[in-house]
């Protein structure tokens, strides 16, 4: 069943059981206040007891003669008995006699003060009747009334009733299914859509936002989930096309090299063995950037939320640097390269944050003149790399984390712009930051900054994963 004619439906339910137990306590209330009119009738327009006592004393249980019966006023057509502590009756007044109880029975024997109670007469009609002792005789005196009128106003006010409730369920469907219309309006619009984001694809719809209600709030996240999936789309497209932009060169470096090298084998000209292996050298190391390079893709391809691939672990960052200092040593020839490292513990997972200094010190190294030095600093969490290299002009700084990005200057140098992002995705991981500056008397800061202390946690030792 849809929704709308769900809601209608509960409405309409809802209404009528409302409708129900009104219509249910109003006749109630009103069968309570005409038996309670009907038993003050009793009590008040009965037979005079006077007459009734000499009826008894002068010859039991007889009945009066019309003219006498004519002679008492008996506006309410009431039947008038006579009942004795045998339980034997007789009427008095009134056409139709109605059964005797034991309530009336035990009036007459003293044993009650009253009775009241609904009884069946000779005809079948039912009467309501009271039973009230005749002082100085063993009989009481039971005035009954039919309730015949009582009855019918009850079945009209019952037919009222129910045709009301009737009218009033009918509305009150008919006005569910109305606000239920009204209501899924803005429901249907996210509806469709959602429907034509996913038949179209396209990204760039939005819902309008209004009120502040549970609908707007709806409206709200679906529109930041659209914006959301076509920023995801736009970062996707772009580092497809940076990155196939990248691959570019070394692949056609590659094939030019690969070209020659079969062109002289199937020519029967044979190269020189220097340019030949000169060749094969430039090959291998186009080989190793290329793989370089997609080992940096996958790794920025991931999303940050993603748990990282190695354990987190206690690592002790100031022998991480050194490792990476030695390294940076080895492919910085002719570059002067200092260290000055205080102990300092961090957590991290350890392949990448060593990677990330790595990067640190190849960029220095690289934008370093020949000769040049290269400084390595930690001290209170912040690893400082500073080089004399040309620097960074103040307008490039807020885009060198950026992947893909190289300074115009830079280009014609070796690397694919995804360096400083690996470095900046590792440092986030670690709860850090990382950034660059101009340094007096030129060159470049690089400041790592990760949360630690200056010596590892009583539990762990540095390198153990946590709890082992």
């Amino acid at each position: 069943m849809p929704l709308r004619s769900r809601l209608a439906l509960l409405t309409a339910v809802v209404v009528a059981c409302a409708v129900a137990a009104c219509a249910l306590s109003a006749w109630l209330l009103v069968r309570g206040q005409l038996y309670g009119s009907l038993d003050d009738a009793l009590r008040d327009n009965r037979v005079p007891p006077a007459l009734v006592v000499e009826q008894v004393k002068a010859g039991g249980c007889t009945a009066v003669s019309s003219e006498e019966r004519a002679a008492v006023p008996n506006p309410f057509d009431s039947t008038v008995q006579i009942v004795d502590r045998n339980g034997t009756d007789c009427i008095v007044f009134g056409q139709d006699r109605v059964a005797v109880s034991a309530d009336d029975v035990a009036v007459a024997r003293g044993e009650l003060a009253e009775s009241l109670h609904n009884a069946t007469g000779e005809d079948g009609v039912e009467h309501r009747v009271l039973t009230l002792p005749l002082e100085g005789t063993d009989a009481a005196m039971t005035v009954a009334r039919p309730l015949t009128e009582v009855e019918e106003s009850l079945d009209r006010l019952a037919l009222v009733l129910g045709l009301v409730a009737a009218a009033g369920v009918l509305g009150a469907a008919a006005c569910g299914v109305a606000l239920a219309a009204a209501g899924l309006r803005p429901v249907d619009r996210l509806a469709q859509t959602v429907e034509h984001v996913a038949r179209t694809e396209d990204l760039a719809v939005r819902i309008p936002v209004e009120g502040d209600d549970e609908i707007a709030r709806l409206s709200r996240s679906f529109n930041s989930l659209t914006a959301a999936l076509a920023s995801s789309r736009e970062l996707q497209q772009q580092l497809i096309a940076d990155a196939g932009h990248e691959l570019r060169t070394p692949l056609t470096s590659m094939r030019m090299n690969i070209d020659l090298l079969v062109r002289s084998e199937q020519s029967g000209r044979r190269l020189p063995d220097g340019e030949r292996a000169e060749l094969l050298g430039s090959v291998k190391a186009q080989m190793a950037e290329l793989s370089l390079l997609i080992k940096d893709l996958q790794e920025l391809s991931r999303p940050e939320a993603m748990p990282a691939q190695g354990a987190l672990e206690v690592i002790a960052l100031h022998e991480a640097a050194e490792r990476a200092v030695e390294r940076a040593r080895l492919r910085g020839t002719g570059i002067t390269m200092t260290s000055e490292l205080a102990p300092w513990y961090t957590r991290a997972e350890p392949a990448t944050l060593e990677r990330a200094v790595v990067n640190l010190l190849d960029n220095a190294v690289k934008f370093s003149p020949a000769g040049g030095a290269v400084e390595v600093s930690l001290a209170g969490g912040t690893l400082e790399v500073r080089d004399h290299g040309p620097g960074v002009p103040a307008e490039e700084l807020p885009y060198v984390f950026d992947r893909f990005w190289r300074s115009p200057s830079a280009r014609g140098l070796p690397g694919s712009g995804l360096g400083l992002s690996i470095v900046a995705r590792a440092a986030r991981r670690a709860g850090g930051t990382v950034e660059l500056r101009g340094a007096d008397g030129g060159g470049t800061r690089a400041l790592l900054s990760l949360p630690g202390a200056p010596a590892p946690p009583p539990e762990e030792a540095p390198g153990a994963t946590p709890g082992s």
